[in-house]
């Protein structure tokens, strides 16, 4: 037997998976040809994300200085601005785009479009949108992973386990954690069958890895935990009963919030026009939203920090999270660009401190974190990354709870996702 057969046609993943992990004690150079692209795709992803994440710092410390009434004037006008960009230069999608390509498409990510999605964002971002730069990064670092392995010649599952590794590089460097990453790149593509494309799986870890590293180096983040939640120690079995009840409302607060955002897709989806049209109607609501509640402003990588440090009423932090998720929703279907993983975590943790609130006693990092958890989970259903990337930003351990809460949240969620991509590998597979 040859020392290197050639790939069946149809299965060139999982030849390279062969030579990988059964073959390379013949052959040690093939591992370290695919070792070498995965970091490659992971070290440019971390110094775009990088370059990325300070300009976008830059920008935000600029139209940060905008607050109250003015902000009447400022969003609609960044709304103006996001429209124009996209009408000129082309609408980059959401991740509902991403999910399709990656499904039908044989995972290759369209570089053409990333202009319209890197300036659009920025101005989403920096301005006051409630999305955050995760979407963005996953776009452009995905479709580099593309492009590379149009240069390396690479087809089916080893081109589409490329653009997966690039992609879980772009999570893993906003979140700091290199194994959510990874998993919240496979997992974010499915409604039921979680992590379909296993194959990528240690392409993204690796990628990951060299995209935090890099990320890291730049920007000094995601070393020490994001958010500092008070202590906590699991020391009684009750607990997982609590972790189960927040994992219940989180579920509930997810209900609520795909309802919000889909009648705010309907909405603006009546508004004829252009786009820039809606999205400067949604700068207005935004603004005029952040008029009266200025947390709901961004994305909540600093408003989180401050909801933890400052005291509010149990009925203003329900209002708060509701505001949240009518910011959110307007941010996203008003054409905005951005994700709402971390906008997401934040409405979770007003409910959970809501709750401790009215109901003094119970450990106020276990409601908030596990409520997190529970709302992101029914939304994106990603019960496994989102535990992984909460133990790690909030620096949560043990994390079981956390898995408790997040499992709640996935098995309770809506039937039809919010990501309506999620389910259409799977009809395609019926049908």
């Amino acid at each position: 037997m040859p020392l290197n057969p050639l790939p069946p046609n149809n299965q060139p993943q999982s030849w390279a998976l062969t030579q990988l992990f059964g073959l390379t004690r013949r052959n040690p150079l093939m591992i370290s040809r695919w070792v070498l692209r995965w970091v490659v795709v992971g070290t440019v992803s971390g110094l775009f994300a990088g370059l990325y994440w300070n300009i976008l710092e830059l920008l935000t410390h600029q139209l940060q200085k905008f607050q109250g009434l003015s902000l009447l004037i400022v969003m609609p006008l960044a709304g103006l601005i996001v429209g124009l960009v996209i009408h000129f230069l082309g609408n980059p999608g959401e991740i509902a785009v991403i999910v399709d390509n990656i499904h039908f498409r044989g995972g290759r990510l369209d570089g053409r479009k990333n202009p319209s999605m890197i300036l659009a964002s920025l101005v989403s971002i920096a301005a006051g949108g409630s999305a955050g730069p995760e979407a963005p990064l996953v776009q452009v670092t995905g479709s580099f992973g593309t492009w590379l392995g149009d240069r390396l010649k690479l087809e089916g599952e080893d081109l589409r386990s490329m653009s997966l590794a690039a992609m879980a590089a772009g999570f893993t460097a906003l979140f700091g954690a290199p194994l959510g990453g990874a998993m919240f790149a496979l997992e974010i593509l499915h409604h039921q069958h979680i992590v379909e494309y296993y194959e990528a799986l240690m392409p993204a870890i690796v990628s990951s890895c060299a995209s935090y590293l890099v990320f890291t180096a730049i920007t000094h983040l995601g070393i020490a935990p994001t958010w500092h939640f008070p202590q906590y120690r699991l020391e009684n079995i009750d607990d997982f009963a609590f972790a189960i009840l927040f994992g219940i409302i989180g579920a509930i607060a997810g209900w609520i919030f795909i309802w919000i955002f889909r009648t705010c897709d309907s909405v603006f989806h009546r508004i004829s026009g252009l786009i820039y049209v809606r999205t400067t109607l949604a700068g207005l609501g935004i603004g005029s939203l952040a008029t009266f509640l200025p947390i709901t402003r961004y994305f909540g990588h600093e408003e989180l920090e401050t909801l933890l440090t400052t005291s509010f009423s149990g009925i203003f932090l329900l209002t708060l999270a509701l505001g949240k998720m009518a910011a959110i929703s307007m941010t996203v279907t008003g054409g905005w660009r951005g994700g709402f993983i971390i906008p997401l975590f934040f409405t979770g943790a007003c409910i959970g401190k809501a709750v401790v609130v009215l109901m003094p006693g119970i450990n106020p990092a276990l409601a908030m974190i596990c409520t997190m958890a529970a709302i992101n989970a029914a939304v994106t259903r990603t019960p496994i990354s989102t535990t992984l990337l909460l133990s790690k930003l909030t620096s949560f351990s043990p994390f079981t709870p956390i898995l408790f809460a997040s499992l709640v949240g996935f098995f309770l969620a809506p039937k039809v996702p919010l990501i309506a991509a999620q389910m259409k590998s799977q009809q395609e597979a019926i049908h």
